[in-house]
Parts: structure tokens; C-alpha cells; sequence
């Protein structure tokens, strides 16, 4: 039976060779679970390419542009105007993902920061929120998003304590939360949810990567983003039912270029 929840994914990866023998399978697996739209993130230029096919042909899922920090390696010189032009297609929503990644650290800082500083300036040129990766590297995210940000974002999978949270909030950014919110020992992600502004939080399922209890450790899909809703709406005192319709309005609030599609 088909859910009467209506969800949004605000960030997953469904043109990732995982789901090369069932796509259009689990697109309609999350449809039917509640999952009414889902944004599918570029992160190199092929996937952002890919981001675009992808919501061309199905209606129920939208696109994100932009270059990873992991990925700056062998980019064309026409890299950024290769965004800019993918960026006008109308269901792209936002500029992303994009950021500083420490962990992996696959390209010096100072490449990071130019790359991650020109992409908040082209969303600001083209109006659009931004997606942002941050990893081992909140701090310095921060301190760029303060000087070089134009408007308000996202932060994808956001997995840092209070303090980070409010930083990001007070730069008018919202947090979305994804599978780590259901695991027992994830106690600072937990405190966030119960603090957070309701207005402010957002939810993802970063398919197929961090499935959510208790699917831990298996391929993720969209379909699992209820589980990721039940535990932010239990660490807040309420029922799924109550909480989705303010998830809804904060994600077209986040991403403008939804209301036009899906009020």
C-alpha cells in the first residue's frame, strides 16, 4: 500500500553504478514508501551530467551541480562554465556538492578553497542555494562560508556537535541530517535534532551510502529515508505524521526552485 507521507531526499546519489540493475525499481520503491521527490547530486562533472539525464527522465527527481573536493583532479579549464551552463537546466536546484574535505585530503587545501570559493560565487551569480561536504574540516568550512557565501545552504549529512550547528545556523544554513541520526551511539548528532530550530532541519538518505538502522552496512535507497524521519521525530517528541509536513516546506525553503514544481 502506498505511503500518505510526503518526504523529500534532499541529497542522494542514484546514477551511481549500485543501482544499474534496478533504478527506475527504486525510485518507485521510495515513491511508494512516501519519498515524493528526491535530489540526485552531482559531484564531478560526469555525475552533475548524469544528475541532469537523470531528472530529465524521471519527474519525481531533481538535480544538484558541482565539483566534490575529492574530485578537482584533471578538471578542464572550462570546468566552472561547464556548471554554469548545466545549472540553467530549470530542475536543477542548487550549486553542490561542494566544500573542503580534510579526511582525504586528494587535493592541497589551497585548491580546495578556490575551487570550493569559485562555486559559492557562481551560485550567488545564478541565485542558488548551495550543498555543502564538509569532512575533518568544519572549522575551515565555516570560515569560508562566513567571508565568501551569497546565501543561505545546506549542510549535507551534517555530523558535527551543538557548537558546529549553531555556527551554521547563524550563517541562515540548514542541517540535513541522514543515516548516522539512527545509529545508538551518534549522542552529539542527537542532541542537534532535539535542539535545532524545527524550521532548520532537513533530511537525506546520501544513497547508497550510510543506510540507515537497521540496514546498516547494505546498499541504501531513498525508501529508507522513513527510517531517518521516525528517529528525528522520536528524538523530538513526535510522530512522523506530525513532523513531515514542516520537512516539506523547510526543503522547498532551502531549495526555491522545488515550489515552482511541487508547492
Amino acid at each position: 500500500m502506498k505511503s500518505t507521507l510526503r518526504l523529500i531526499d534532499t541529497h542522494l546519489h542514484l546514477a551511481s553504478e549500485q543501482f544499474n540493475e534496478d533504478r527506475s525499481a527504486v525510485i518507485l520503491r521510495a515513491i511508494d514508501a512516501g519519498v515524493a521527490a528526491m535530489i540526485e547530486i552531482g559531484y564531478d562533472l560526469a555525475s552533475s551530467h548524469a544528475a541532469v539525464a537523470l531528472a530529465n527522465a524521471h519527474p519525481a527527481v531533481f538535480a544538484v551541480v558541482g565539483i566534490q573536493p575529492n574530485h578537482l583532479h584533471d578538471l578542464p579549464g572550462d570546468w566552472i562554465d561547464q556548471i554554469r551552463r548545466l545549472a540553467a537546466h530549470p530542475k536543477v536546484v542548487a550549486i553542490g556538492e561542494i566544500g573542503l574535505d580534510y579526511y582525504w585530503m586528494k587535493s592541497p587545501p589551497s585548491e580546495q578553497d578556490a575551487a570550493f570559493r569559485a562555486q559559492l560565487a557562481l551560485a550567488g551569480e545564478l541565485g542558488l542555494p548551495v550543498v555543502i561536504h564538509s569532512r575533518d574540516a568544519m572549522a575551515e568550512t565555516i570560515a569560508v562560508l562566513r567571508d565568501a557565501a551569497r546565501g543561505p545552504g545546506i549542510m549535507h549529512s551534517f555530523s558535527g556537535d551543538w557548537a558546529a550547528a549553531q555556527e551554521c545556523l547563524e550563517l541562515g544554513f540548514y542541517l540535513s541530517l541522514s543515516g548516522p541520526l539512527t545509529f545508538p551511539k551518534s549522542v552529539a548528532l542527537h542532541e542537534v535534532a532535539r535542539l535545532a530550530p524545527a524550521d532548520r532541519l532537513l533530511i537525506e538518505t546520501d544513497s547508497p551510502y550510510l543506510s540507515p538502522h537497521p540496514h546498516r552496512g547494505q546498499r541504501n535507497e531513498p525508501s529508507r529515508l522513513v527510517y531517518i524521519g521516525q528517529k528525528l521525530a522520536e528524538l523530538r517528541g513526535q510522530t512522523l505524521n506530525d513532523l513531515a509536513p514542516q520537512l516539506w516546506q523547510n526543503t522547498l525553503h532551502a531549495f526555491p526552485r522545488l515550489s515552482t514544481a511541487l508547492g
